[in-house]
């Protein structure tokens, strides 16, 4: 079992930038792949960038592509999203969570609130 928590939200200015960290406890946190997903006021929650395992393969959605940079750092259990060039539509719950199975997050942090201010 993995129990996450995100830290590094806050308010920010448009055009201002971010560091969400997600620390995972356990010994096992290389183990999985990891990702990074937000939920907005009166929305579905959707994916935002996920990382492999070993570090491999940062993927993000068109939508932030470009402006957010997922990275891990497993000596230290942490998961990391680098968010710059933020837009007011970029507001939400930041969550973490850990992929179990192909297309599958079976582990959720309790989200930490980014607010973008135009």
């Amino acid at each position: 079992q993995v129990q996450l928590v995100e830290s590094g939200g806050g308010l920010v200015q448009a055009g201002g930038s971010l560091r969400l960290s997600c620390a995972a406890s356990g010994r096992t946190f290389s183990s999985y792949a990891m990702g990074w997903f937000r939920q907005a006021p009166g929305k579905e929650r959707e994916f935002v960038a996920s990382i492999d395992r070993s570090g491999g393969g940062p993927y993000c959605a068109d939508s932030v592509k470009g402006r957010f940079t997922i990275s891990r750092d497993n000596a230290k259990n942490t998961v990391y999203l680098q968010m710059n060039s933020l837009k007011p539509e970029d507001t939400g719950v930041y969550y973490c969570a850990a992929r179990v199975a192909q297309s599958y997050y079976g582990y959720w942090g309790q989200g930490t609130q980014v607010t973008v201010s135009s």
